[in-house]
């Protein structure tokens, strides 16, 4: 895995900022990586030329989980809409220069997707996404990898990436039991049908070590120290 800092990645996305149009980094990895905090912070080192796209938004509603009978395992790939993401990421190419485009988030608090929450300006030039299931080799999910111009895999500790979880589930009102055992029984099996598309990566970037504790996650990466 790559050793390196927060201002160091933001230069390399600076890099592949397009003198005209528009680019896309992805970045894919397993739950509790911090693919969403390396994200946020890469646009914010950027500024104005970079924009926030969340693969989150286009979770399915839980009427839908409900009605195909998946809502134990919210989170999982056949959970999201993967053509509506890519379409979304096509949008997004052909509107450089002409339009504004608004794009849907994931609300914890709500347990819901909500449309419009994020807003890509027609001048932004570099698109930054992130998402568990990026590279998978699958249906939706290679078209909108053939959109995207550089995919770098997020991964941290195991030990790192479970604290965090167990951390995110208590935070938005399970019980440690019930924490526990959503980690066990839908995110491990999740982390590891991403970690089988790393190779289809262009790098890989390690997010934090186990001494960083799981605070990581709801901060924004401060320092190099963060990418030891």
């Amino acid at each position: 895995m790559e050793s390196t800092s927060l201002a160091e990645l933001a230069e390399d996305a600076a890099a592949l900022v397009p003198e005209r149009g528009r680019a896309v980094l992805g970045l894919a990895g397993p739950p509790g990586a911090g693919k969403s905090t390396l994200a946020g912070s890469l646009v914010a080192a950027l500024g104005e030329v970079a924009a926030y796209v969340p693969l989150d938004g286009f979770h399915l509603s839980n009427a839908q989980l409900d009605r195909l009978g998946l809502r134990s395992r919210k989170g999982s790939e056949p959970s999201f809409d993967a053509l509506g993401y890519a379409a979304l990421l096509a949008r997004l190419l052909a509107a450089a220069g002409r339009e504004e485009v608004y794009v849907p988030d994931f609300d914890r608090s709500l347990d819901e997707p909500v449309a419009a929450r994020h807003r890509v300006a027609a001048d932004v030039r570099l698109v930054v996404t992130e998402g568990n299931y990026l590279a998978l080799d699958a249906p939706g999910w290679r078209q909108a990898r053939a959109l995207i111009d550089q995919l770098w895999y997020v991964d941290a500790p195991e030990e790192l990436r479970d604290a965090r979880l167990v951390a995110r589930h208590r935070r938005h009102g399970r019980s440690s039991a019930e924490a526990r055992a959503w980690v066990d029984s839908n995110d491990r099996p999740n982390a590891l049908l991403v970690a089988a598309s790393r190779g289809r990566c262009d790098r890989v970037v390690l997010t934090g070590s186990p001494a960083t504790g799981a605070a990581g996650e709801s901060h924004p990466y401060p320092s190099p120290e963060t990418f030891p």
